[in-house]
């Protein structure tokens, strides 16, 4: 089956993409290709789901086992960057695709960093130098343009309180609420790949997509590519859902200024206007700490890290008696001030 591999017209080596200058680049003599200028192999073909195929690398031959949501990938024998065509081609295009900004170098250095910020972690794992493996991948998302109309009738009070002479009065007013707003969200993402933690890529974000660039296979070169477990249709419950909060929260500025708000009823109609399948970066790494891995994710292009690092007993321990002392200096400060004791 058909295999996508770049090599370098001057010393035949496998080009990857460098994140740094944004262009094609040969490790061994140094050419780098302008990925703009370089046409897309890639032809309308239908990638059957149940279809048993064998990819074979065009570098050494060795036969290419992936699973079947992998779209570009390695060689294992020679190290070759590949790109499976047919799975990214015809429904499985993606429309665009952020390309990795931070280097795999740069990506370690900021995830050690990172490690060393943490106030409750052991200091061997701050310190200690345990990355087991760090893989760049892209990650298949879809992107959601939403626009919601949006009706609320409600009940309002404000409440005001005077003095006129010895007494104290309250005066509550009643408003009816009604409010008719539109509200548009533009590239909403949701992870498309069944093996990503929902919660974990939802954190990596904000991705900056005004790097969004048209699609081209050069950028995969050297990093693995995932291609979408499910489609938009199947995902825009989960798009719907993710915007409700900011709805929610937009309605009540809206009706801001009352002392109390209840709502009557509340209608959204949410439309959906487009949905873009597009591949993101993510730096995974994963960490052998105490005999377990953790594994850890990072923004390719902004370098924010997700995930659990273990906690120190010990520094919790810490933590709190520290907490205690400065509670106890303060009562006894508080109790000497007054004049009395404190035991």
């Amino acid at each position: 089956m058909p295999v996508i591999e770049y090599k370098c017209p001057n010393c035949g080596s496998s080009m990857v993409f460098d994140g740094n200058t944004g262009k094609l680049s040969c490790p061994s003599c140094g050419r780098t290709d302008n990925i703009e200028e370089i046409p897309d192999p890639l032809k309308q073909q239908v990638f059957i789901e149940d279809e048993v195929k064998e990819y074979h690398c065009t570098s050494c031959g060795a036969v290419l086992v992936t699973d079947p949501e992998t779209s570009a990938t390695t060689c294992s024998f020679c190290g070759s960057a590949v790109v499976l065509s047919d799975r990214l081609s015809g429904e499985l295009a993606p429309a665009m695709v952020i390309p990795f900004s931070i280097t795999k170098e740069e990506a370690i250095q900021a995830f050690k960093k990172w490690c060393r910020n943490g106030l409750l972690t052991p200091s061997d794992f701050m310190t200690a130098d345990r990355i087991k493996g760090i893989t760049g991948m892209y990650v298949p998302f879809w992107l959601y343009d939403l626009h919601n109309r949006v009706e609320v009738h409600g009940h309002g009070t404000k409440v005001r309180t005077y003095t006129r002479g010895d007494y104290e009065y309250t005066e509550t007013q009643h408003f009816d609420i009604y409010r008719k707003i539109r509200l548009n969200y533009v590239k909403v993402p949701i992870d498309a790949s069944e093996k990503m933690n929902d919660e974990v890529m939802d954190k990596l974000e904000p991705f900056p997509y005004q790097q969004l660039k048209d699609f081209k296979t050069p950028y995969l070169a050297g990093y693995i590519a995932e291609k979408y477990s499910y489609n938009d249709e199947q995902l825009y419950p989960r798009a719907k859902d993710k915007i409700q909060s900011y709805i929610d929260s937009y309605i009540s500025s809206a009706v801001s200024g009352y002392t109390t708000v209840n709502f009557t009823n509340k209608q959204i109609d949410t439309t959906l206007k487009q949905a873009d399948y597009v591949l993101l970066p993510v730096w995974m790494v994963h960490y052998d700490y105490n005999k377990m891995e953790h594994t850890f994710a990072m923004n390719g292009q902004t370098g924010k890290v997700v995930g659990k690092p273990p906690i120190s007993k010990a520094k919790v321990a810490a933590w709190f008696a520290g907490i205690s002392g400065v509670s106890l200096l303060s009562l006894k400060l508080i109790s000497w001030m007054m004049g009395g004791g404190f035991l």
